[in-house]
């Protein structure tokens, strides 16, 4: 019986939590405020010790969970009409390297050594400091990064050219099965698909792993394979 509360409690607590997520909406976990991040935090614990102990009353454990997530988005619109609320319970962003120099006070006040800057750069692929401009560190933690004009990519813009948009890739087959609606969409429908796969060597829907059509006009299909023994192991 404890085994079969425990169990009603995880499915009631998560459907009840993915609503309440759903409707207050959805960041990526590495771009919470502070706030959010301690209201994550606690949410978790409640609902560790409401799962953990059968014994606890379920329903003020639910309301706790609502009560919590209904704070934690009324702080979330305070923070976006007050601005100086914000700064103050927030981390904003911080300029570390200004004009290729570091800035020492504001790494210090961060508590951001040089070794964490480097590492930060190089998994952006600079490994040379003399090609940073300006890099910030932003309240996510992540590190933003403006190269030296001499150092960035040369783009079309900069060869006086101008390419076509190569829009939106938008899914026609997974795993074999035929998204419909995605066809309807493009105005297309299985018929010319089919030729287009015909045309590929590929009769029937159910060899494609995967396939889907650019807005450009290019179509990309991926073959189900069978794995071989002396297939590369990664």
């Amino acid at each position: 019986m404890t085994y079969l509360i425990i169990a009603l409690r995880i499915v009631s607590i998560m459907a009840l939590f993915l609503f309440l997520i759903l409707k207050t909406g959805r960041r990526k976990l590495g771009e919470l405020p502070v706030y959010d991040f301690l209201s994550v935090i606690v949410i978790g614990s409640v609902i560790g010790a409401d799962i953990a102990e059968p014994d606890i009353p379920h329903l003020p454990t639910m309301f706790a969970v609502v009560l919590l997530i209904a704070l934690q988005f009324l702080v979330s619109k305070l923070l976006i009409n007050n601005k100086k609320i914000a700064r103050k319970i927030t981390f904003g962003p911080t300029v570390i390297i200004q004009k290729g120099q570091f800035i020492k006070a504001n790494m210090k006040r961060l508590k951001y050594p040089v070794e964490n800057v480097l590492m930060a750069l190089r998994e952006k692929d600079i490994f040379d400091l003399n090609e940073v401009e300006y890099a910030i560190i932003e309240g996510s933690g992540n590190i933003s990064v403006l190269k030296k004009s001499q150092f960035l990519p040369l783009t079309p813009s900069d060869m006086k050219l101008q390419p076509g948009s190569k829009g939106l890739s938008v899914p026609l087959i997974t795993d074999g099965q035929v998204h419909d609606d995605n066809l309807r969409q493009l105005k297309r429908d299985r018929a010319w698909l089919a030729a287009q796969l015909n045309q590929a060597g590929i009769e029937d829907f159910s060899e494609v792993f995967y396939a889907d059509y650019s807005e450009g006009g290019s179509l990309y299909v991926s073959k189900i394979l069978q794995t071989k023994k002396d297939d590369f192991t990664l």
